[in-house]
């Protein structure tokens, strides 16, 4: 499939859509490779403003047929967001106040929605993945599907933020989606019960003597789970299967501390602002780490952080990666909230793997593409680690 795709930012929808990787719907809207801006950011001089800017809003005031309904705060918030929507950039968007708070909560551990990570490509709001045992998963949401209406509304001119505010509500009321599923040409209506989501980003499980360990995403609490984790297969295991397949990122600084687990030194992301400045983030010391053989699986819906570790792991020479080209989220994103309460949700930067790899709309290929699935390809990893590996499994990648 192909990797350019037009992503705004990669959301989950769990009990609501609410990165990381992605947010999740019915619950606070999280938002890869992000935190709130501490600094506000330089402004441009008063006389560097386009002057047909005041002048419209003169015009505006002085000769509108409704003066009465004017409002000044909702000119001002339609004017920010034009300007964001001039960039023509995926990964921008204008964040009203009530989405900016939702985004500020979306570093939590549980959210009320349906429980699915979602994206915008290819101008589609389109499943990343349901949450395992989420109201999305009982109901028959499945990764790949692309949402067409909510509550029948149409999705097909909204933004990713618009159609996480509507998919989200509190735990019990319901939500109609209509959606298309992967591979087919008849779309599906599908009514989920919204319900709170407790969101753990690790689990973990032995399969003989290969340590099966999935990270679904990557929040503040990944990097102590990751830890628990290691410490409970410590000595029972003989090698890891790392699963970042549907993993649609999340915050920068816990992919640095979970590469920290499996590296032991060097650089993990090398990332480039708008002034051509490089700003490398290296490997951190930690109390609990691995030398066990690893294979990460990825797919092509392990976006943004789990690209950076799938990379940092790749280029270090300390995993095999296998599976399919992974989505190609190469940006990174400030949040930043203005003085009314909204926010701005724009691409600062763009990163590289520690070998100087650009992965924006390309994705990381994998040593071994796979054209296996679900169980089938876990196997297929413990089989690598074992020594013996079906031929016709994998793909040759040239």
């Amino acid at each position: 499939m192909t990797k350019k795709f037009k992503v705004l930012m990669i959301v989950s929808l769990v009990a609501c859509l609410a990165l990381n990787s992605g947010c999740l719907f019915g619950a606070p809207i999280v938002f890869p490779d992000t935190e709130p801006a501490t600094e506000p950011p330089a402004v441009s001089s008063p006389d560097q403003i386009p002057d047909v800017v005041g002048e419209a809003w003169d015009v505006i005031y002085r000769n509108y047929v409704e003066k009465d309904s004017l409002d000044a705060d909702e000119l001002g918030r339609g004017a920010i967001k034009g300007m964001v929507e001039a960039l023509d950039d995926p990964y921008s968007s204008y964040l009203d106040p009530e989405t900016y708070q939702l985004s500020l909560s979306d570093f939590a551990g549980s959210f009320e929605g349906i429980g699915a990570h979602v994206a915008a490509r290819d101008e589609q709001i389109v499943i990343v993945s349901p949450i395992p045992g989420s109201p999305a998963d009982q109901a028959g949401i499945r990764a790949g599907d692309v949402i067409l209406e909510v509550d029948g509304e149409s999705t097909q001119e909204m933004s990713l933020t618009e159609v996480v505010l509507l998919v989200r509500g509190p735990r019990g009321t319901s939500v109609r989606l209509l959606v298309l599923h992967e591979g087919e040409t008849e779309p599906v209506e599908i009514e989920i019960v919204r319900d709170e989501i407790e969101l753990s980003s690790v689990s973990s499980e032995m399969r003989g003597d290969i340590a099966l360990i999935t990270i679904s995403h990557f929040s503040e609490g990944t990097d102590a789970e990751l830890e628990a984790a290691l410490e409970s297969v410590a000595g029972e295991a003989s090698g890891i299967v790392l699963d970042l397949r549907s993993n649609p990122g999340g915050l920068l600084p816990t992919v640095v501390s979970v590469a920290s687990r499996f590296l032991t030194e060097g650089v993990v992301i090398d990332v480039v602002d708008n002034q051509g400045e490089h700003i490398t983030m290296s490997v951190e010391r930690k109390r609990v780490t691995t030398d066990l053989p690893l294979v990460v699986l990825v797919d092509e819906f392990s976006a943004s952080g789990s690209e950076v570790l799938a990379g940092a792991l790749q280029d270090h020479g300390r995993a095999t990666i296998a599976g399919r080209t992974t989505f190609g989220k190469g940006s990174v994103n400030m949040l930043q909230q203005l003085s009314d309460g909204s926010g701005i949700y724009i691409t600062t930067a763009r990163w590289l793997t520690p070998d100087g790899r650009l992965i924006e709309g390309e994705g990381i290929d994998p040593d071994y593409e796979l054209e296996l699935e679900g169980e089938e390809a876990i196997q297929w990893a413990i089989d690598y680690l074992h020594g013996v590996v079906t031929a016709t499994a994998v793909l040759p990648v040239l």
